[in-house]
């Protein structure tokens, strides 16, 4: 037999059944000619799901509602209190008036009218209280602060408020007023003894939040050998179809997380922001004109922060005597990461009789043989009713939940949200509103609903907007947060 010419392949026929180095496979020999090769691999068509569900939006689904808006910013109005009372107040033994003006701290509207009657307490000393009435108001405070920064009071059951060191941080509050027979009352006119309402206004901004996923003419006509899924049910053999589905799954999670992280730049501190995305920011110049206000930074700008919560019940009622001081709102939800969630599991055990050392049956009919339920979705302390959930946002490990050591990643531990709606004042609408505590501003109008858009471009997928061979898949979103009555949420920090 003559030799072949050319050769193609590695094998070279042979006359006789006989084995040759130019004929015989050797797999263990490895180059082109691997054992591994004389099968196909096992391959596991689908996807592992080893992380879960891994989407982190929901949150505001649930304690908030979404409301369209037509401007670049949205303001409004809360009440302030309707009782009259100052913090860190002084009153000193010597100077004017001799141990009985009160000082105020710079900066105060004195609404105090002659006549009127206070309480003067040191939460220093709880057995500081004194009782007085106004004799004397408008005196310039020290350092010419204002004309309407000091009022003089004579006491009802002492001779002076101070006769010793000068007293700091007192607080004084009004509880009524004393008039002789047959006064005149209290002064009258536009300037007389009349309290005028002071409303306090909040505003915030929407930003555009941004996002796309582009994918090749070619790519989309290629089949994987690994079946996909994704948590909004994308499912197949197509992988660009997976990608597209967690660029819209992590858009949305992007459009909570933007709500809850979100802040607003500082002029001051910030620097310069510049680039080619529109956004030009300089130092000191626009201040509040970048970014928006989340959750957390109005939390932390007029909200209550409970530092260091260790799972003792005496630290959960000072959160429930600071409630008092503010709305007193009853129902509350708590979302909370998962070691501050068993903190409030183990104190609320802690405080159950039943069972040994204070353990809580709670599953298969109260039986203590079948199984133990160590957890409390819910609970009531005092007046006020709380609704105990895991936060996911708070635990997983991509945002800011633990590190590869179960470490908390950041410092904070949960949220305290009060439920049920306030009353404020819509500036646009010229009225009384009732609002969720927690509520998102889309921009819409009926030329563009921007809450979420999205939209093909290329020429690829069923768009036919350019002669670009690929599909580019774009989302958008215009928002902000409103967190109304602040003064009601409480942030749980480490």
């Amino acid at each position: 037999m003559g030799v072949l010419s050319p050769q193609f392949g590695s094998l070279i026929p042979s006359l006789t059944t006989q084995t040759l180095t130019s004929n015989y496979l050797n797999f263990n020999s490895g180059g082109g000619n691997d054992f591994a090769q004389q099968y196909l691999p096992e391959i596991y068509e689908a996807e592992v799901e080893r992380y879960g569900n891994r989407t982190l939006s929901g949150f505001l689904r649930m304690v908030g509602a979404e409301m369209p808006m037509m401007s670049d910013q949205v303001i409004w109005s809360e009440q302030n209190r309707l009782h009259i009372g100052y913090d860190n107040v002084s009153c000193s033994a010597v100077g004017a008036n001799a141990g009985n003006r009160i000082t105020l701290p710079g900066g105060v509207t004195n609404t105090v009218f002659v006549n009127m009657t206070v309480v003067i307490m040191d939460p220093a000393n709880p057995a500081f209280t004194v009782k007085a009435i106004v004799v004397a108001t408008g005196a310039a405070g020290a350092g010419g602060a204002g004309g309407a920064q000091n009022f003089d009071v004579i006491p009802y059951t002492r001779v002076n408020v101070n006769a010793g060191p000068a007293l700091a941080g007192l607080k004084v509050f009004v509880y009524g007023s004393e008039f002789g027979k047959g006064s005149v009352g209290p002064a009258t006119g536009t300037s007389g003894q009349s309290i005028q309402p002071q409303l306090t206004t909040f505003s915030n901004k929407p930003i555009i939040i941004r996002d796309r996923y582009a994918v090749s003419g070619s790519d989309t006509a290629q089949i994987g050998w690994v079946e996909v899924a994704s948590e909004d049910g994308t499912s197949g053999y197509l992988w660009y179809l997976k990608a597209e589905g967690e660029t819209r799954l992590r858009f949305e999670d992007y459009l909570e997380m933007a709500m809850i992280e979100g802040e607003l730049a500082n002029g001051a501190q910030a620097g310069t922001i510049s680039g080619t995305a529109g956004l030009s920011f300089t130092a000191g110049a626009t201040a509040g004109q970048i970014g928006t206000e989340g959750l957390f930074a109005a939390i932390n700008n007029g909200g209550n922060v409970l530092s260091g919560y260790a799972g003792s019940l005496q630290d959960f009622d000072s959160v429930l005597e600071n409630l008092d001081s503010q709305g007193a709102i009853e129902e509350n939800m708590l979302f909370l990461d998962r070691k501050t969630e068993l903190l409030f599991d183990n104190m609320l055990a802690q405080q159950n009789s039943y069972g040994a050392g204070g353990t809580s049956y709670g599953v298969f009919e109260n039986s203590e043989d079948m199984a133990l339920n160590l957890g409390f979705s819910g609970f009531r302390r005092g007046s006020y009713d709380f609704y105990k959930t895991s936060w996911k946002y708070l635990n997983d490990a991509s945002t800011r939940g633990g590190s590869a050591n179960f470490v908390n990643g950041d410092n904070i531990d949960g949220v305290l949200v009060p439920a049920g709606t306030s009353t404020v004042y819509d500036q646009l609408l010229g009225t009384n509103i009732r609002r969720p505590f927690l509520h998102v501003r889309y921009r819409a109008s009926q030329a563009d609903d921007r809450r979420m858009k999205s939209w093909l471009t290329g020429s690829v997928g069923g768009a036919s907007t350019s002669n670009l061979d690929a599909m580019e898949v774009n989302f958008l979103s215009e928002r902000c947060l409103c967190v109304q009555a602040r003064n009601n949420f409480v942030l749980f920090t480490a």
